[in-house]
């Protein structure tokens, strides 16, 4: 069995693999109880995706699973070219998710759309090309810096994307905030079917289902992409190094 963990600042994600399929996926372990869970579980190896706990720590606090670990870095072997002019900069689950929908999608291009603090849209093709995209910010961003940078505005939380015309400040709000990100998204949808054609959209990320059905694109909510893309990348470096 494989173990993907993808380590946030507050909250780990695990997935569970066996023989390539995910059979069983976690969210929301804190630190300790990661840890206890790995020591439980005792996979054969594992894959650490984070930005918030180093490499030397993390090996000696897994060291009693008793398993090889790998570390997802920019100079991690993935199965996918990077066409990035500063790969040491992207994001491990930027490249993760990308390397997942490959994993899923085989035979098309894909646009991977991640809804979580910033809102990621990059493309990959089916010759393993990782094309890059945009980074906007995410909903709760922008929430927050209306609040922030102004005397009167309320901070709010998002709710199911409102009527187009606000009739109250906080409607308003919520109308630009969300119908705002909604027409952003058909936008680059639109935009990067003119470089590719057939293009799968997958969405993923904690903010994905109150966007989903209101895409005028067909599109596909993949919860665990980041995860299928790590253990497809743990599967690639344990091959490796045979």
């Amino acid at each position: 069995m494989n173990l993907a963990i993808d380590l946030g600042n507050t909250f780990a994600k695990t997935g569970l693999f066996e023989q390539g399929k995910l059979i069983e996926s976690k969210g929301s372990f804190t630190y300790s109880e990661l840890i206890g869970y790995v020591k439980g579980l005792k996979p054969t190896n594992i894959i650490i995706s984070t930005v918030s706990y180093s490499e030397e720590q993390l090996s000696q606090d897994f060291s009693e699973a008793n398993t090889k670990v790998f570390f997802l870095k920019n100079t991690t072997p993935v199965p996918i070219t990077k066409l990035y002019d500063t790969p040491e900069t992207l994001g491990a689950d930027r490249i993760a998710a990308a390397i997942g929908a490959r994993v899923i999608f085989p035979e098309s291009n894909a646009m991977i759309i991640d809804l979580g603090t910033c809102i990621t849209y990059d493309l990959v093709d089916t010759e393993d090309n990782f094309h890059g995209g945009i980074i906007s910010p995410g909903v709760r961003m922008r929430f927050t810096a209306m609040n922030t940078f102004t005397k009167r505005l309320p901070l709010l939380e998002p709710e199911e994307v409102p009527a187009i015309l606000g009739k109250s400040t906080k409607h308003a709000m919520q109308s630009g905030v969300m119908n705002g990100i909604t027409a952003e998204i058909n936008g680059f949808i639109e935009e990067y079917h003119k470089l590719l054609t057939k293009i799968n959209v997958i969405l993923c990320g904690g903010d994905a289902t109150f966007f989903a059905n209101r895409i005028k694109y067909p599109n596909f909510v993949i919860p665990e992409l980041v995860l299928i893309g790590l253990n497809r990348i743990l599967e690639y470096n344990v091959e490796q190094n045979k």
